[in-house]
């Protein structure tokens, strides 16, 4: 049961890539995005947990994780926009045989900075993070990370020991930030020969009371970062939202004003600095409070938060969205997209203001990346 239709994108169209637990679904629209292509499923039955474009270097490729019972997880590419897609004979992604170790899950898949068009990161379970210089032909662990003497003492969260977030800085190929839950952040500022922490400010609340700030060990749900002020990050924590101003020196508990801090996506808006994306959870349940489905936006760097809800179900709407399951396109007005567990689809062409459903029972969506064909 592969794709029936493919998406035709042209120059300047954007790119909806979204895994599910059962396949991935591509879709594309023009610039008023208010019609949209739908393909898929593509490799149903296979587990997706991160897709990403590739538009460096004049390629047009869509990279693929994907995660079959049978199969084990492998990585794969297309650059047609998923009629044919690679097909390796073996994993290229895999520890090298000294570090006892095993691929689970390919959980971040991410192009490096436009001066080096053809590196690429993947960050993986067990907590790991892989590159590759030659645009995705083969792959070498990061050693620097992977022997940091933190290691042993890293904890998994809920989700496993994921590596879930990586952050090239646009500006300096040496700096890339990372995520880990639950261990933090972590940054390299000499491309990835050495790692510090940096979680100065971000708690633990599943600690005891007097270690709830610990060095690391916390559980970092999102990071991201803001292009054009790469020493800007936003944070969605365990329980606790931050910003750091510094690249990650410190962090600042912005988590006020909102029915609940804790949540799984954390998504900068593309053009402002000041203005970020969350969709709070109840911590037990897990679900948008209230039974309301809401996405939560700052225009003033985290200083107050207003609900996004024209368009959204407003009742009985226990929605669960995933930590890379909202996401933004480049566009002006910017658009805005998120996926649930329960197969929803929606979108936002105003930048948030408004929502319409794109799709609906689709498998649990895990991820949802948005791009704009160059």
């Amino acid at each position: 049961m592969e794709a029936a239709t493919l998406i035709k994108p042209k120059d300047g169209d954007t790119v909806l890539l979204v895994g599910t637990i059962k396949g991935a679904f591509l879709l594309s629209s023009d610039r008023s995005r208010k019609r949209w292509q739908f393909s898929g499923p593509h490799f149903p039955g296979h587990v997706v947990y991160s897709l990403a474009y590739e538009g460096r270097a004049g390629r047009r490729r869509i990279w693929f994780s994907s995660t079959h019972w049978a199969f084990g997880t492998t990585l794969r590419a297309s650059d047609d926009f998923g009629k044919k897609w690679t097909n390796p004979e073996s994993h290229p992604i895999k520890f090298p045989e000294d570090t006892g170790q095993a691929l689970k899950q390919i959980w971040q898949i991410k192009p490096g900075p436009e001066s080096e068009p053809d590196h690429l990161y993947c960050g993986v379970e067990p907590a790991a993070l892989f590159e590759s210089r030659d645009a995705g032909q083969s792959w070498s662990l990061v050693r620097g990370l992977f022997d940091h003497p933190h290691r042993p003492q890293w904890a998994p969260g809920n989700g496993g020991l994921c590596l879930h977030t990586v952050l090239p800085d646009p500006t300096n190929s040496k700096r890339v930030h990372i995520g880990i839950s639950a261990a933090g952040v972590y940054r390299t500022d000499d491309g990835g020969k050495t790692w510090h922490v940096r979680n100065k400010g971000i708690r633990a609340e599943f600690l005891p009371e007097s270690n709830r700030y610990p060095e690391f060990g916390q559980c970092v749900h999102k990071i991201d970062r803001h292009p054009s002020r790469p020493e800007r990050l936003f944070l969605q924590n365990h329980g606790g939202l931050y910003r750091s101003d510094d690249a990650g020196d410190t962090w600042k508990d912005i988590g006020h004003g909102v029915p609940s801090d804790f949540g799984f996506p954390m998504v900068m808006h593309p053009n402002d600095a000041d203005t970020a994306y969350i969709f709070p959870l109840e911590r037990e349940m897990r679900c948008g409070p209230d039974g309301k489905a809401r996405v939560y936006r700052t225009r003033n760097a985290g200083a107050s938060w207003e609900p996004l809800t024209r368009g959204l179900p407003q009742k009985n709407a226990y929605e669960t969205v995933l930590r890379d399951a909202l996401t933004a396109d480049s566009h002006d007005p910017a658009g805005l997209y998120f996926g649930t567990r329960t197969g929803q689809l929606f979108a936002s062409a105003d930048e948030g203001d408004s929502w319409q459903a794109l799709a609906e029972w689709l498998p649990p969506v895990v991820c949802v990346k948005a791009a704009q064909v160059p």
